[in-house]
């Protein structure tokens, strides 16, 4: 089977994958198979972090109460590796133990894989076996390579529409799924509700944990897993809306804050198919951003906006977080931070140096200016990195520095679908530009209204296209030549009209930074 013929087969069977129960699996005769009452696998698997030579591998056990009375610790699950999707040649084979304390998650570093290669995986616990899954290796660091094709994606509110952009992204050819935030959320709307949360909002280790279950149980969003490795970063909603790094929006005592976001932290790792998790030092900290190169093409940052950031200017003295702010001195403040200090060291150096042909940053929210006209000045959103103006202009410097070509802006978190110039002076035509934005709209969650939506687009020139009034993914396709995005939308809530439609198209030329219409 053709690696696009398994795709589609996944695709039309994304239901299946979910609710069908597992195959029997034959174990070696000196071991002792351990018989399930319900199917253990029913999280699904995941690929992740891709190398040249190596893979994360992913999935969960989940217990019924019937298995849990049979004993949890510890358990032993097998994983096998293969190079086609028929399973007949296998060329890896291992054991992993797991137990409680990491909520039974399985994370397998798959090593000594052939770069730029397709393999398929499983695993199996006693006489249970789970769904097949399908990942890729990155090419190797010096291969001449001509396409780099991926998902851009964030924000999916479980309850605000169903994820049929994630069984279209199962279906494409891509080389990963990059998905910059919002993977749950933590909080609910019943305005927009269009199916349920089954618990109250979590705020402990066993709260987050049933949160992403249910989460992880969409037979579509399993079938994206199981189609594609996926590069991830998280941003607010993982932990709390509006966090920065030990505050939350109600002026909680930061120590109770590092605590959920301990937890919160604990419960992304069980769930995502990550290399590490928290610091054993301190499971309030845990490094998440990283540099993934693609051959000579690109190299691809995730960025990290919610960990290390400072808290944002000028603060309602009631209710914090996000929000407008007007005439806040907090702006100019040049020791403020979005990344922390040490990750934009981290960063300054290594995009300095790099030397391959697109520089993509990713990372979660818009940088981009939305800010508005008000009787004094602008109103500047404090949350994004209109919040954040010498951090942004410390990032962009460091392109003019280096007379860096070719940089773009991957991003999430607004809810909507933008292409935008990025300069040292948003808005000022006089101000070169010296990278290009696409920021993609929300899987799921809701946008804004026309009417601000329609305000913010005329208060910033550089501002090519704002539309926040559809939902769905970016396709990225990366060329030597050019960085094209096509926005795949459908309307709000997803699930209400079939399929999806490109709402529009962008590309940014090699040599020439700025989107341009396709």
């Amino acid at each position: 089977m053709k690696r696009r013929d398994f795709n589609q087969h996944l695709h039309r069977s994304a239901i299946a994958l979910a609710l069908s129960p597992w195959m029997s699996a034959v174990a070696a005769p000196t071991e002792k198979v351990r018989r399930w009452f319900a199917n253990p696998f029913a999280l699904g698997v995941a690929s992740g972090r891709p190398r040249a030579d190596s893979v994360v591998l992913w999935t969960r056990v989940l217990f019924s109460e019937q298995d849990r009375a049979a004993g949890t610790d510890p358990l032993r699950v097998h994983v096998e590796v293969f190079v086609d999707a028929a399973l007949k040649q296998r060329v890896q084979k291992t054991d992993v133990v797991t137990d409680d304390a990491r909520g039974h998650s399985v994370h397998v570093h798959v090593q000594h894989l052939q770069p730029g290669t397709d393999y398929w995986y499983r695993f199996r616990q006693g006489d249970a076996l789970s769904a097949v899954g399908h990942t890729r290796t990155a090419p190797a660091l010096n291969a001449d390579v001509r396409q780099l094709r991926m998902a851009l994606s964030s924000c999916q509110h479980y309850e605000q529409g169903q994820y049929i952009a994630h069984a279209e992204i199962a279906n494409q050819q891509l080389d990963f799924v990059l998905f910059v935030g919002d993977y749950i959320y933590e909080s609910s709307n019943p305005q927009y509700a269009t199916r349920q949360h089954s618990s109250a909002e979590p705020k402990t280790l066993p709260q987050y944990r049933e949160r992403y279950e249910q989460y992880k149980r969409d037979p579509m969003l399993q079938a994206a897993h199981a189609a594609h490795p996926w590069v991830l970063m998280w941003d607010d909603h993982e932990v709390v809306n509006d966090y920065a790094n030990d505050q939350d929006r109600h002026y909680t005592d930061p120590h109770q804050v590092l605590k959920r976001r301990a937890a919160a932290y604990q419960a992304y790792f069980e769930h995502q198919p990550l290399l590490l998790g928290p610091d054993v030092d301190n499971r309030a900290n845990m490094r998440l951003y990283d540099q993934l190169s693609w051959g000579k093409l690109a190299d691809i940052w995730t960025l990290d906006c919610r960990q290390y950031r400072s808290v944002q200017v000028c603060r309602d003295p009631v209710r914090g977080g996000g929000r407008m702010v007007l005439q806040c001195d907090e702006l100019s403040d040049t020791s403020r931070s979005m990344l922390g200090q040490a990750q934009e060291r981290w960063l300054t150096e290594r995009l300095s140096h790099s030397n391959r042909q697109w520089k993509l940053l990713a990372q979660a929210t818009q940088i981009s200016s939305t800010s508005i006209p008000a009787p004094v000045g602008r109103s500047y959103w404090n949350d994004a990195w209109d919040g954040y103006p010498e951090a942004r202009k410390r990032l962009l410097q460091t392109v003019v520095d280096a007379k860096l070509q070719n940089v773009v802006t991957l991003g999430g978190d607004v809810h909507c679908n933008v292409a935008a110039n990025l300069r040292l002076e948003p808005n000022n035509p006089q101000s070169p530009i010296v990278a290009s934005e696409f920021v993609t709209t929300s899987i799921t969650s809701r946008g804004l209204g026309d009417k601000p939506a329609a305000l913010i687009r005329e208060s910033n020139s550089d501002l090519l296209h704002y539309r926040s009034d559809e939902r769905g993914y970016s396709l990225i396709t990366v060329t030597p030549n050019a960085v094209r995005c096509d926005f795949r939308t459908t309307k709000f809530p997803a699930g209400s009209e079939a399929g999806l439609k490109t709402q529009a198209s962008y590309v940014v030329k090699s040599g020439k930074a700025g989107p341009q219409p396709a």
